[in-house]
């Protein structure tokens, strides 16, 4: 059996959010956002460390105030992925471990899942991962839901906002939904960020297009668990109940 890589979770936090901007400080039961997530990360056994990473100094500041581990990046990119990459440039996570994509706005993470999201890692050919929970055709048919097709032995056929695969003769009653959490082993995030933006990527607006074009596998495991994202104040109602009856 070969050798389980390091896996170090990094956590983009950036401020200005259009829908909600200051959502990693905002408070719940005591603690800002991103201090939820960084707890919950950390709880996963298989994470050798988990770090944030921010581009405003209130952010830095508040973590630092919490003993979270925090790194400062740009406040010019274009997405969570690229700020991951720099802040693991800045960590100096060697080319084959994994670096783990966590996203800043899930206070509710279910720790198994990132158990589940590297587990795969065992397999040396294995270069990119990610998660997909099962979901009903009605809530498939939003494109704000984005479904993933897989072939057999797991790896991504492709991730579409439409509703796929097509059921033409309606006897589906399952599609796929995928959750944006992702692990990268280093040399492929170094080499995602060396890539220009793709046509499928552009079109669906879909970043993880840009690695299926450039013929990166990415291995999808299904999870039970379910993600509760914030992405405006109100969602906030919803996490705090959830968190009161953990």
């Amino acid at each position: 059996m070969n050798e389980f890589p390091e896996c170090h979770g990094i956590i983009p936090a950036r401020y200005d959010s259009s829908r909600f901007p200051g959502k990693p400080l905002v408070e719940i039961g005591g603690k800002p956002m991103f201090w939820h997530v960084w707890s919950r990360a950390s709880a996963c056994p298989m994470m050798t460390s988990v770090t944030l990473a921010t581009d405003d100094a209130r952010i830095l500041d508040a973590a630092t105030a919490l003993a979270v581990p925090v790194v400062m990046t740009r406040r010019d990119h274009s997405s969570g992925t690229d700020r991951v990459l720099e802040a693991a440039r800045a960590l100096s996570i060697d080319s084959d471990a994994v670096v783990v994509n966590i996203q800043g706005d899930e206070p509710c993470l279910e720790p198994e899942m990132l158990t589940e999201l590297v587990r795969p890692f065992e397999n040396r050919r294995v270069r990119v991962t990610t998660l997909a929970t099962s979901i009903g055709p009605e809530e498939a048919a939003s494109p704000d839901r984005v479904k993933v097709v897989r072939a057999r032995d797991g790896r991504a056929l492709y991730f579409s906002r439409s509703q796929v695969p097509f059921d033409r003769d309606g006897k589906m009653h399952g599609f796929l939904l995928h959750i944006g959490l992702y692990g990268f082993r280093m040399e492929a995030l170094e080499r995602f960020g060396s890539l220009d933006p793709s046509p499928l990527e552009q079109r669906e607006k879909l970043e993880q297009l840009r690695l299926l074009e450039d013929g990166i596998d990415i291995y999808v495991t299904e999870t039970r668990h379910s993600c509760h994202g914030v992405d405006r104040p109100e969602d906030l109602v919803k996490i705090k109940t959830i968190l009161e009856n953990h």
